[in-house]
């Protein structure tokens, strides 16, 4: 029985190995495995059950990762009738990833809203677009609908903030728009140093 257990052990590692020794620098492959058999385990090469999926991820360094990372940001209000211009309409967290997807908290009370996630496009040397999506209730937690945001920003020289321009659309259930914003962002990037001082 030991003997067994540990041939399996080995076995295990030396498959996790060969897998291993197929990723190219940069690039991730990933096997798709369409059922629990273990026969299906097989590298795909010896019977094409599993199917091979590309998956790229920004080089460290490249101009692509610059809007990579975990950013401060502010939407200032510009050109909204009854609505100063400067004024700070949200300041969330923002997470851009390498795979081109981002997650934003807003600071909005979490009963009126929820998570905006989204995705981003480079445009650019240093320029991108942002498409995101969120749902809203009212003070008395009845579903507004959705929300959209779409920003057009540019990463500076330093790759430690953005600036841009936004545009907001607040839709009914129905996809009617109710309330349009527009404005300025700003971001800065948060790093493994930053205090809570830089973020408040």
């Amino acid at each position: 029985m030991n003997k067994l257990l540990r041939a399996a052990g080995v076995a295990g590692f030396a498959l996790m190995m060969l897998g291993t020794s197929f990723v190219p620098r940069a690039q991730a492959q990933c096997v798709s495995i369409p059922s629990s058999n273990t026969k299906s385990l097989r590298p795909p090469s010896f019977d094409g059950v599993g199917q091979l999926i590309n998956a790229s991820f920004a080089e460290p360094g490249s101009e692509q990762e610059r809007i990579v990372g975990y950013w401060k940001a502010q939407f200032l209000s510009e050109g909204n009738p009854g609505i100063k211009d400067g004024t700070v309409l949200d300041a969330p967290f923002i997470q851009l990833h390498g795979d081109g997807t981002e997650l934003m908290n807003s600071v909005r009370d979490p009963t009126t809203q929820s998570f905006c996630t989204g995705v981003w496009h480079k445009t650019g040397k240093s320029t991108y677009q942002v498409n995101h999506f969120a749902l809203s209730w009212d003070g008395d937690h009845n579903f507004v609908g959705p929300g959209q945001i779409q920003e057009s920003i540019t990463v500076n020289k330093n790759g430690d903030a953005y600036t841009g321009t936004f545009i907001i659309h607040q839709y009914d259930p129905s996809g009617n728009t109710i309330v349009e914003l527009t404005g300025n962002i700003t971001a800065n990037r948060i790093t493994v140093n930053t205090t809570i001082d830089q973020v408040l």
